[in-house]
Parts: structure tokens; C-alpha cells; sequence
């Protein structure tokens, strides 16, 4: 099929016409379909149903420490927990923290002590620094955004490339600029194009020489274990090329079950160094008395250990890699021949991302939502919202069931192309 650019203005027309037709006909069957977030599907919360009834079989609720969950204590967490977390993600266990139900609570909850307290390291709070700056790699995940946002932390674009952000740009803003106390990363299947950082994108982490002494590594691996198959990426462990160095203090890493088990019902936690790890447990025992440990504990009776949850991770896999094929299949076999569209075929995590024409984004997800189709907003991974060439779409294949996620990605393709269509037939 001939490239879109090739096309004479009367084969453009023409092929508006033929596109509207379809539009129009998808508009008449009253679809409501959300791919706006990456939830888990029906099919992907039923696997772990059985944790509902797990404490109530034996109704044992004490910890192999003799704790019982039913009361206060244990602010780090069950032993249990922090020992399969640890294995998880390669540290010991005094080096976890086990939080409540959300990593990005614990990430909100980081950003705000260091704003009032500092952190470990730190001369004095960051609210008394004046101005303060966030590296974001973009695109990327619009919550981050939205805590830098919140708390009046400059935003400093930083370009993802294909095997992780512009690390020349990292090291000149980190190592010269003072201001700058941070970096949002999501290094393993990146939200959201799907990227697994290089092991020499981690290495030139590890060997920063920030120019402000508290500045802090933002490493949300919240696809730590989220492979669409055993041909899966790796990712180096920045904790451990860090610690070689002795600047373990950098990094705070982040993960939890929240996609695992339950979203807004999981296990979260912060990996960090023991310094960092003492800094935070102090103010936060002024904060709460311990997070929800029946919850954990629940978690731990189900799964048992890091084995097993890496085992139900497989059977989400099983869930969702179909629904990631229908996606690619409709973008290779209905976008790739006209060449208006690019992607990357990630190998794991939530997401994938399409770039569109510059300038068709917005017009693209208008179009899916005047037709019934909820995506992420154009622009929402990038920082102020404000994708710089308005191209950016971050779909979301594992909520809808594959029939609808089928409807939704012929829609979408449609949308793509009329778009692109329109565009050029204005130019």
C-alpha cells in the first residue's frame, strides 16, 4: 500500500470519505468502551480471588515472628513481606520498607517529607532551597507529573530515547545544577512505551556526582515482574551499581501488588538504603503506627513467597499477552502499510505507545471519544500536559475484554487515519 505522504489530493478525498463513512457507522453503535487507564481486566482480578478466604482458613493471624497482625506494630512491615520483596528486587530485607496499599502514595508521601524535612543527607528541607527541580523523562508517567505539579517543582523535559532518557542531558542538569533534587524514572517496561533501560543507562546512574548532596533517584519499577512472556527484558539493579560506589543513598526504588493483586488493595514498598531507610521510618512513626499487616499478611499466606508470586505473574501473562497482539496486529495490518503511525513492540508491562503525525494526537483521541472510545488524554505523558509535537497516545490494552479491545482498536485506527488525513488535506 502506498505511503499517506504519496497520495494526490483527489486520492485523500477520497479516502476521507471512505474513512468518515466508517467513522460514522462506528458512531451509531453507542459504544462505551475506557481504555484510559492500565487496570487490570475482570479476568486478571478473579486469578487472586482466593486471598479473600486465605486468613480466615486457619485462622492463624500471627506473624513467623509471633506477631499478631490484629494489633500495632511492625511500622517496617511483616518479615514475611519485606523478605519476598527483598528477593524480588535484589536487596536485603533491612533495606525495605512495607507501605500501604499504593506505590504512588509511598512516591506522594516521599516527595512531601522531603519537601518539609529533607532527606537523609540534606542541609536543610527542600521548601527552604528555593526554586527546585525534577528531571522527567518524556514520555512518561502523568502522575509524577502531577506530584511535581502540586508541590511547585519545576519540570525539566528530558527525551527518552530507545534504551532509556538522554543521559547526557541527566549528567549535565544533575552534576552542575543544585536545584536539581531529582528524577522520576520508570526503567523497566517504561510507562509508557514499554522501555527497559540499558545496562549502560543504569551504570551512568550509578556513577552521578550530583551537584546537590540530597538528591534523590525516583525509581518506580512498577513492572518489575510484569513479563508478557519468557522471552522477557532484564534490568540491571542500579541498588546494587550504586552500592559498589558507595552512593546507595540516591535511590529510592518503589514497587508494589497493586497489579498483581488487587489495585488499590495491594502490598506497596520503598527499597532503599539503611540510612534512608532510618531517616523515613522516624517521621513516619510520627505519621502512623504501622501500615495494614493483616493485608500483608493476607498476601504472604496466599502467595507464600517471591516464587509464587512471580508463578501468578505468569498467569497474568496468559491474560494479557492476547490482548497486546490484537493491538499490534491492528497497527501493523491497518497503519503500518499507510505509514502514519510508529510504536515499539514492548515485552511486558501496560502500555503501548503510538505516535501519530505530528499534530493528530488530540484530534485522534477526540475523535475515539465523540465515537465511545475513552483513551488517555493527548499530552498527559508529557509534563504540563504538553506534548511538544502533539503525537503522543498511550493505549491501554488490558482493562476491555478482547472482543471490545477488537472494536476499539479498529476505531482507533480509523481515527489515526482520519486525522491524518485531515491534516494533510488542510496543509
Amino acid at each position: 500500500m502506498t505511503s499517506i505522504k504519496e497520495l494526490s489530493k483527489q486520492q485523500l478525498e477520497e479516502m476521507h470519505e471512505q474513512l468518515k463513512e466508517q467513522y460514522n457507522e462506528f458512531q451509531a453503535r453507542g459504544l462505551k468502551l475506557d481504555m484510559s487507564r492500565g487496570k487490570p481486566g475482570a479476568e486478571q482480578l478473579n486469578l487472586s480471588n482466593g486471598m479473600m478466604d486465605v486468613l480466615k482458613a486457619d485462622g492463624d493471624f500471627c506473624t513467623e515472628n509471633g506477631i499478631d497482625v490484629r494489633n500495632y506494630g511492625l511500622l517496617e512491615g511483616i518479615p514475611e513481606a519485606r523478605r519476598a520483596y527483598a528477593e524480588l528486587l535484589n536487596v536485603s530485607p533491612e533495606e525495605i520498607l512495607i507501605g500501604g496499599n499504593s506505590s504512588l502514595n509511598m512516591m506522594y508521601d516521599t516527595v512531601q517529607r522531603a519537601m518539609q524535612f529533607g532527606v537523609y543527607g540534606s542541609e536543610k528541607p527542600w521548601n527552604q532551597c528555593g526554586k527546585i527541580k525534577f528531571l522527567c523523562p518524556a514520555p512518561g508517567y502523568d502522575r509524577h507529573f502531577a506530584i511535581c505539579e502540586l508541590f511547585g517543582i519545576e519540570m525539566v523535559v528530558v527525551p527518552m530515547l530507545s534504551d532509556g532518557p538522554d543521559m547526557d542531558m541527566v549528567e549535565e542538569y544533575v552534576n552542575n545544577d543544585a536545584s536539581v533534587k531529582g528524577i522520576w524514572c520508570v526503567p523497566f517496561y517504561s510507562n509508557p512505551d514499554g522501555i527497559t533501560y540499558s545496562d549502560e543507562v543504569v551504570r551512568r546512574f550509578a556513577q552521578l556526582t550530583p551537584k546537590a548532596k540530597d538528591f534523590r533517584i525516583f525509581w518506580d519499577n512498577a513492572y518489575f515482574i510484569h513479563h508478557l512472556g519468557p522471552d522477557h527484558d532484564t534490568l540491571l539493579n542500579l541498588y546494587a551499581e550504586c552500592k559498589k560506589l558507595g552512593k546507595e543513598d540516591m535511590v529510592f526504588t518503589f514497587a508494589s501488588t497493586s497489579k498483581i493483586t488487587f489495585p488499590g488493595a495491594g502490598v506497596a514498598a520503598l527499597a532503599a538504603s539503611v540510612n534512608n531507610i532510618k531517616q523515613i521510618t522516624k517521621l513516619l512513626g510520627i505519621q502512623t503506627i504501622c501500615a495494614d499487616k493483616i493485608n500483608q499478611l493476607r498476601h504472604m499466606r496466599f502467595f507464600h513467597d517471591a516464587a509464587g508470586i512471580k508463578a501468578h505473574m505468569e498467569k497474568h501473562a496468559a491474560i494479557i499477552r492476547p490482548k497486546f497482539q490484537i493491538v499490534l496486529d491492528h497497527l501493523k495490518n491497518e497503519l503500518a502499510p499507510l505509514g502514519v503511525a510508529r510504536w515499539k513492540e514492548p515485552k511486558g508491562g501496560y502500555f503501548i505507545s503510538v505516535y501519530t503525525p505530528d499534530g493528530c494526537a488530540k484530534r485522534t483521541v477526540e475523535l475515539c471519544k465523540q465515537a465511545g472510545v475513552v483513551l488517555t488524554p493527548a499530552g498527559a505523558t508529557y509534563p504540563y500536559g504538553k506534548d511538544p509535537h502533539d503525537a503522543n497516545i498511550r493505549i491501554a490494552p488490558t482493562y476491555p475484554p478482547n472482543e471490545e479491545l477488537e472494536l476499539a482498536m479498529e476505531l482507533f485506527c480509523i481515527c489515526v487515519k482520519l486525522a491524518a488525513v485531515e491534516k494533510l488535506l488542510a496543509a
